[in-house]
C-alpha cells in the first residue's frame, strides 16, 4: 500500500498537494481525495493551533471569487486549483507587463483586483499615493519575517509598517538560444551589438521602461537608473538605432523563443529557468557590465473588494511547503529561508538561480523615481512609437 493510501496519516500542506496532484492525474478518484482530505483540511491548509480557524475565516466571508493581478509565467496553476479544492474561492489571474501599467491600472480605478505583485521600487509610491494597504500580518499565520533575507525584503516596510511581503526575488539578463548564436551574450553592450546583427530580426525587448532603458543604460556604462537627460538622450539614440532589428516588444517572451521564433531576448530569472528547463540550447546569463536584481511582494490594494479572499489566498501561498512548489514550477528564488531548505539541491545550488554575490555586486535595485520619471516614460512612449 502506498503511505498516502492511509487515512491516519495527518493531513498537511504537503501531503494535500500530493494528493491533488494525484487526482489530477487520474490516480485516485475524487471520493479518495475527498476521503483523505476532507476532515482537517482547513487546519492543515490554513493553519492550526494559535492561528486563525477556518470557521474564523469563513465569518470574514472570503467570498466566491479571488482576482489576482501578477506577472506572465509566474505561478503554477496547479496552485490555485488547490486553494480553491481547499476553500472554495476560484482565483482569477490577470497578468500585467511592467510596474507602470499596475500603477496606472490603480490610479484610474480600472483595477478590479484583490491581491496584486509589485516589485521593490513601486512599493513606497503605492503607499505614498494611498494604493494600498499596510498588512494585518496577523491574518497571515504562515509569512515569517525572522525566515527571511533581509536584503531582499526591505522594500516591503515603509515607515516601519508593513505594506507587502516578499513572493520571489531574482536577476534581470539575457536569454540567449546557443544553438543559433554559437555562444550566450553575456554584457548588455554585447546584447544590443548582436540584435543589430546576428540576431537582427530575432530579439525582443521588455514592454517595459524600467528594464530596456535600464539596460541600454547600463550597456553604455551608466547607471540601470539614471534620469540624467544626457545618459537618457544616448540610451534613445541606442535604441532607436535597435528598432528595426527587433522582432517584438513584448515583456511575455517566452512564446517567441520557444517557438524559435526570437534568439534573444530581455529575460527575468524565472524565466530563464524555464526556457533552460525545456529548451537546454537556450541560456541565461547575467550581464557582466551590470543589470538589476529585484524583489517581488504581494500586496492588497486599498480599493480591494474581496479583502478576506485576498488574505485567505496570501496566506496559503506562504506555507513553505506551497512556496517550494511553486519555487520548483516557476524558478524564482525564494527569501524565505523554510522554503530554501525544502528545495532539492540541484534547485538550490543553481548559479542561474541563486548567483555567486561576486555578481550581485554588479546589479542594482530599482530606484523608486524611475517609476514615475516622466522623462524615462516619455523616452519609452517615443522609442515604441518610432
Amino acid at each position: 500500500m502506498w503511505k498516502h493510501d492511509r487515512d491516519d496519516l495527518p493531513v498537511t500542506p504537503s501531503r494535500f498537494m500530493d494528493e491533488f496532484m494525484r487526482l489530477k492525474r487520474g490516480s485516485v478518484n475524487r471520493r479518495h481525495f475527498l476521503k483523505v482530505t476532507g476532515l482537517g483540511l482547513a487546519a492543515a491548509v490554513m493553519g492550526a493551533g494559535t492561528r486563525p480557524s477556518w470557521r474564523e475565516a469563513q465569518a470574514q466571508t472570503p467570498g466566491e471569487k479571488v482576482c489576482l493581478n501578477s506577472w506572465p509565467n509566474y505561478h503554477d496553476p496547479a496552485t490555485f486549483e488547490a486553494f480553491t479544492a481547499a476553500t472554495g474561492i476560484a482565483v482569477d489571474l490577470t497578468v500585467s507587463n511592467s510596474n507602470e501599467e499596475m500603477l496606472k491600472k490603480l490610479r484610474t480605478g480600472v483595477a478590479d483586483w484583490d491581491l496584486f505583485v509589485p516589485t521593490n521600487y513601486a512599493i513606497s509610491t503605492y503607499v505614498e499615493l494611498g494604493l494600498i494597504d499596510e498588512l494585518a500580518l496577523e491574518r497571515i499565520s504562515h509569512y515569517s519575517a525572522a525566515s527571511q533575507n533581509a536584503l531582499f525584503t526591505w522594500a516591503g516596510q515603509v515607515s516601519g509598517r508593513t505594506y507587502a511581503v516578499p513572493k520571489n526575488w531574482g536577476t534581470t539578463g539575457i536569454a540567449t538560444n546557443t544553438e543559433e548564436l554559437g555562444t550566450k551574450i553575456t554584457r548588455w553592450a554585447d546584447f544590443f551589438a548582436v540584435a543589430m546583427a546576428e540576431a537582427s530580426g530575432r530579439t525582443v525587448v521588455h514592454d517595459y521602461q524600467l528594464t530596456t532603458i535600464g539596460n541600454a543604460l547600463v550597456s553604455l556604462g551608466y547607471s540601470f537608473n539614471s534620469i540624467e537627460p544626457a545618459e537618457l538622450a544616448a540610451a534613445e539614440k541606442l535604441l532607436l538605432a535597435v528598432k528595426p532589428h527587433l522582432l517584438a516588444i513584448d515583456s511575455d517572451y517566452q512564446p517567441a523563443m520557444r517557438a524559435g521564433d526570437a534568439w534573444l531576448s530581455m529575460c527575468w530569472a524565472n524565466d530563464g529557468q524555464q526556457l533552460h528547463r525545456d529548451m537546454p540550447e537556450i541560456e541565461y546569463s547575467l550581464g557582466k557590465d551590470g543589470g538589476e536584481v529585484w524583489t517581488d511582494y504581494f500586496a492588497i490594494p486599498t480599493a480591494a473588494r474581496n479583502k478576506a479572499g485576498a488574505y485567505a489566498l496570501l496566506d496559503f501561498l506562504m506555507d513553505p511547503q506551497i512556496a517550494v512548489k511553486e519555487h520548483i514550477a516557476n524558478g524564482a528564488a525564494t527569501t524565505d529561508r523554510r522554503v530554501l531548505e525544502l528545495l532539492p539541491r540541484d534547485i538550490s545550488t543553481s548559479l542561474s538561480i541563486y548567483p555567486d554575490k561576486a555578481l550581485l555586486t554588479e546589479l542594482e535595485f530599482a530606484a523608486a523615481v524611475t517609476l514615475t520619471n516622466p522623462a524615462r516614460a516619455d523616452l519609452m512612449a517615443r522609442f515604441k512609437a518610432a
